[in-house]
């Protein structure tokens, strides 16, 4: 969620990525409570030494300022930068769920279509449960994030009911 929207569509993207923040934002809040793990994976933008403030204020526009502001990780977060889409390919992250003992990823972001499937993809290669709710992923076209969701229902056995449905406890 932490993106500068800058590309091809990035608007749209941008229009319902802030249409999500609400519900993710509960989830966090609810992880937070129950001292669970939150974990942002994050693109680069070519900032390899870079730490998560820098690349909030790399990414900061008028696309993006109110999802950074309303979705900014803290210090208790864990952070991890991405070279490519999935959040597994060239990270820590098995790693750090490993030790973590997580056996069910809940995934959320944008977008949906690209990172948010290869990363759930990814995630079910290595036999992790997977909640994707439909309410929090967004992709820059509707009939993209549907199909997309129908994918990992179907084909990776995820949980997309929405939020409000979910029992994460």
């Amino acid at each position: 969620m932490i993106n500068n929207f800058d590309f091809e569509h990035g608007d749209l993207l941008s229009k319902r990525a802030k249409e999500i923040t609400g519900p993710i934002l509960d989830i966090k809040n609810l992880f937070n409570k129950h001292g669970l793990p939150v974990i942002y994976i994050n693109d680069h933008y070519n900032l390899w030494q870079a730490d998560f403030e820098k690349i909030m204020d790399y990414c900061r526009n008028e696309k993006s300022e109110q999802i950074i502001d309303k979705l900014a990780p803290t210090e208790k977060d864990y952070f991890l930068i991405k070279p490519k889409h999935s959040a597994f390919y060239g990270t820590a992250l098995d790693t750090l769920l490993q030790q973590l003992k997580v056996d069910t990823v809940v995934i959320t972001g944008v977008a949906g279509n690209i990172c948010v499937l290869f990363t759930a993809n990814d995630a079910y290669m290595r036999e992790y449960q997977l909640i994707v709710p439909e309410n929090c992923i967004a992709s820059n076209h509707e009939q993209d994030n549907q199909y997309t969701l129908k994918m990992m229902r179907d084909t990776l056995k995820a949980n997309t009911k929405p939020s409000s449905e979910q029992k994460f406890i």
